[in-house]
């Protein structure tokens, strides 16, 4: 599929995750101290989107049941049962222009 463009880096400040729609695929994508990361959004427990949880540092935390996963590598990290790791993308910055290599 090549590089899809996921936005602006303005609209994706340190701190801040979104979700964008790629391809027929939700991705999150997450700014973690000016380093970008995607991943996929649904949470591999229920499916709820990840993008409407909450980011600390590199964890993002499911909003429905509170599992937990690192953005940078989309490896699952905490939950009472294990979970299926996230699919990671590549993500260049160009231009101010933000993209996923899917």
């Amino acid at each position: 599929m090549g590089r899809i463009i996921a936005g602006k880096t303005s609209d994706i400040t340190p701190g801040k995750m979104i979700k964008v729609s790629i391809g027929g695929r939700d991705i999150l994508v997450a700014n973690i101290d000016g380093e970008y990361y995607a991943t996929d959004d649904s949470c591999t427990h229920s499916g709820s989107s990840l993008s409407e949880g909450k980011l600390d540092g590199c964890t993002i935390t499911c909003g429905w049941h509170a599992a937990e996963f690192d953005c940078k590598t989309g490896k699952f990290s905490k939950f009472p049962v294990k979970l299926r790791d996230l699919t990671s993308y590549d993500v260049v910055v160009e231009s101010n222009n933000v993209f996923v290599e899917m």
